[in-house]
């Protein structure tokens, strides 16, 4: 009679073959992720950043074309957000996006117009970044009567408009 062979089932890792990662092979895949967060971070906070720029601006025009309307009935710029935006009060207004303020809008400049001195009835008003916003490189925008745009205070003055 003939004996049956029997199937005989060792796993690798007892036959002297290793499973799984190395140190090496853990350690390669932990350093190509920190390269590509020191890569994608800090590009992710500019364009954060970069879109409430945009949020900042577009209040601004709103409000530029608000003082317009506000002068063609009155003759006079307001420097009072409660003339412009019912609903508010005080001299400033917060750009939020969500529950957080980003910028904080103003009037600090009104000029009415003089026909004594030729002076023309004018207007600036800015945008001026708070909080995470404020460590922007564009810093304060600024816009008046003219339709002048600019910044202010910000390390880079000219690509932000």
């Amino acid at each position: 009679m003939k004996k049956s062979s029997s199937f005989n089932f060792v796993p690798e890792a007892v036959q002297g073959k290793s499973t799984g990662f190395t140190l090496i092979e853990l350690l390669v895949a932990i350093v190509i992720i920190g390269v590509l967060l020191a890569i994608a971070v800090p590009q992710y906070t500019q364009t954060v950043l970069k879109a409430h720029r945009t949020d900042a601006k577009a209040a601004l025009l709103d409000l530029a074309q608000r003082e317009e309307k506000y002068y063609s009935t009155k003759n006079t710029y307001s420097s009072t957000m409660s003339d412009l935006y019912s609903g508010a009060s005080g001299t400033s207004l917060s750009i939020q996006s969500g529950s957080t303020s980003y910028y904080t809008l103003t009037i600090p400049t009104v000029t009415a117009a003089s026909s004594a001195s030729g002076t023309a009835a004018y207007f600036q008003a800015q945008a001026a970044p708070t909080g995470t916003q404020a460590n922007d490189i564009c810093g304060t925008f600024t816009i008046d009567s003219t339709g002048t745009t600019g910044v202010t205070g910000g390390t880079v003055t000219t690509g932000c408009w």
